[in-house]
């Protein structure tokens, strides 16, 4: 089985090489540069769903089934903003500290800090099928930052179940417990039923 990911991340093609493996033998994941995808893909989706989708449509190529993922953080006191504006929430170009600076400054008021993170995936069969599954993780907004690992919002985010943030956990003990970690499970499953 051949998979293409619209990323240009390899270690996300690593994790998806890896996880894929596992369930399914011999597969090959490739990242869309590596096959001649080099231009910024627009996402204009009002979802995380409709935003995987459309990054999974535009790497498509005949022989490999085509996956995409597009993730963010949703803060309850904030109308679930920063969604799918999480990147580039402070502005162009995306910055990290940024971010967490705009966040925890309009949460400053806040008593309610609870949060998830969502993550999206969206794949295209060789036949043209489409899917879409999504994994969630909820957490806590922290008034500072915790941990050297993750990032993005990591630093940010408590969750209670292990009394840590993102950023002082493991890649193990994250991937098992994160919101990409559930939504590769639940693609697993699904690519299991359809293929």
């Amino acid at each position: 089985m051949k998979i293409i990911l619209a990323t240009h991340n390899k270690n996300k093609v690593k994790e998806m090489q890896k996880i894929l493996s596992e369930s399914f033998g011999d597969v090959t994941v490739t990242a869309a540069s590596d096959e001649g995808f080099t231009s910024e893909i627009e996402e204009n989706g009002s979802t995380f769903e409709e935003n995987a989708l459309i990054k999974a449509r535009a790497v498509r190529k005949n022989g490999y089934i085509s996956v995409a993922d597009d993730s963010g953080l949703c803060v309850n006191a904030l109308g679930l903003r920063p969604g799918i504006y999480s990147a580039r929430y402070a502005g162009e170009p995306c910055d990290d500290t940024k971010n967490n600076l705009k966040l925890l400054s309009e949460l400053a008021d806040h008593q309610d800090r609870s949060a998830y993170f969502v993550s999206a995936i969206g794949c295209v069969l060789e036949d043209g099928t489409e899917f879409t599954v999504t994994g969630k993780a909820d957490g806590i907004i922290l008034t500072s930052p915790r941990g050297n690992a993750g990032f993005g919002y990591d630093p940010l985010f408590y969750f209670q179940p292990l009394d840590k943030t993102f950023a002082e956990l493991t890649t193990d003990e994250k991937n098992a417990v994160s919101h990409r970690g559930n939504a590769l499970r639940a693609f697993v499953a699904e690519l299991k039923k359809r293929i």
